[in-house]
């Protein structure tokens, strides 16, 4: 996934593959509607949309989207399309869930639901899947959407999450930044000691698969160069595949700046669920909503390999 057209890459990984069923939680926005189709289009999913069924192929009329033979689960409102949605997961007819025109909270309330959700070992985390210009490859930033303030249990799973996914996508051994504002480690900033304590816990096997460095400040993590000044050496510094950043915030700041100064397109990934999760924002562009698909679809038959 180097060079230009990061994203056209997993795209024709995609064509090789037979589309996944996944149920679309209450499409009922233009939008929200299109997108489920245009991947249904790319042959990336099966759609089975669930919402109220009237509204739904209304909102297609109006917007002149062929819904053809696609299946449709009539349910009233909001609420029991998420709840729906997430059944239709646990009875196996679908092996992804997708977010339509609902509250991103209510679709994960659904998932989260302690007897009918899909909740696993792992805590459930977000991932950005960034095609950034400027950068040499595609750039995982997580969590940048679910967990506020995440502690050091939680970013082990956070961390484990996206290491798991950056190896489906052909990834070997991803490389794992994890920021902070420095690259010292000090008791002032616990950033830079959850930092230190998850490389440690790699060392030991508590986190498999990826190469693990920091606490590194963005400008080291990102740059070679930068690292070198600063005496560091490190396999990570200049070439990461993954940035895990100290909290919510700092890694939504980062994600929005790399798409609105930068002219990065982000795809959105929801992990640690029962099945991966596709996270669309109404302002995403077509090239990133297909790309969320293209890379869940990759995701699932990764899972229907390893059983």
């Amino acid at each position: 996934m180097t060079g230009t057209g990061k994203y056209e890459v997993l795209l024709a990984r995609c064509r090789e593959l037979p589309p996944i069923p996944t149920a679309v939680a209450h499409p009922c926005e233009e939008s929200a509607l299109a997108g489920a189709m245009e991947a249904a289009a790319k042959k990336l999913i099966t759609p089975i949309l669930v919402g109220p069924a009237a509204k739904i192929t209304e909102i297609a009329k109006r917007a002149g989207i062929d819904l053809g033979r696609t299946e449709i689960v009539d349910v009233p409102h909001s609420h029991a399309a998420a709840e729906k949605a997430v059944a239709l997961v646990r009875e196996g007819r679908a092996e992804l869930l997708m977010k339509g025109s609902l509250h991103s909270d209510e679709l994960l309330a659904a998932v989260v639901a302690r007897d009918s959700g899909m909740r696993t070992g792992r805590r459930i985390s977000h991932v950005f899947l960034m095609d950034v210009p400027t950068y040499h490859k595609v750039l995982v930033i997580t969590d940048a959407a679910i967990n506020i303030a995440p502690v050091l249990e939680d970013k082990v799973d956070i961390c484990q999450n996206a290491i798991d996914l950056a190896i489906t996508l052909d990834v070997q051994q991803p490389k794992v930044a994890i920021l902070a504002a420095v690259e010292t480690v000090t008791s002032k900033m616990p950033a830079t000691i959850d930092a230190a304590c998850l490389c440690k816990m790699a060392e030991r096997g508590q986190i498999v698969g990826g190469l693990l460095d920091g606490p590194l400040a963005f400008d080291n993590a990102i740059s070679r160069e930068a690292a070198r000044t600063k005496g560091i050496v490190s396999e990570v510094a200049g070439d990461p595949d993954i940035l895990l950043t100290p909290d919510l915030e700092s890694g939504n700041i980062l994600a929005k700046q790399l798409t609105f100064l930068s002219g990065a397109d982000s795809a959105g990934l929801v992990l640690g669920a029962r099945v991966p999760i596709i996270l669309t924002s109404r302002a995403d562009n077509v090239r990133s909503r297909i790309a969320s698909c293209a890379v869940a679809m990759l995701a699932a038959h990764a899972r229907r390999r390893t059983g």
